[in-house]
């Protein structure tokens, strides 16, 4: 069902075991190593700059986005646990490290990356349009 507010499907409370194998994650394109995302809740239209995402990505230790990023919408990003390395260069190398409870706040437009993990992380991601 969707809130006639905000179009967004209602989802009460859930469990999310990110950590058991029974857990949907999906892979995410990346450079190196492996992404893979937990859809919480998703109606991101990126064609028609509309919606929302609300996600979990895990990132395995090396995984690597090796150019930087820029996309139409907002994201908030909060570093769970482990280590995002931002600025790296294309093999991964320097860049600063943002360890748990760090927190990125992107307009539309910003530059952002490229992005590696050294030990692995989680982050909880929200995407949208205004």
């Amino acid at each position: 069902m969707h809130s006639p507010m905000t179009a967004r499907r209602h989802r009460e409370f859930f469990a999310i075991r990110p950590d058991d194998a029974s857990t949907a994650w999906s892979p995410v394109a990346c450079t190196a190593g492996r992404i893979d995302e937990i859809l919480l809740v998703d109606d991101l239209d990126t064609v028609a700059a509309t919606g929302s995402r609300t996600r979990l990505a895990r990132w395995s230790p090396g995984a690597l986005i090796d150019r930087p990023v820029v996309h139409d919408f907002h994201e908030q990003v909060f570093v769970v646990e482990g280590d995002l390395v931002v600025g790296c260069d294309d093999r991964g190398e320097g860049g600063e490290s943002f360890g748990p409870y760090t927190f990125a706040c992107r307009p539309p437009g910003a530059v952002h990356g490229p992005f590696t993990s050294r030990t692995g992380c989680v982050l909880f991601e929200i995407q949208y349009y205004e």
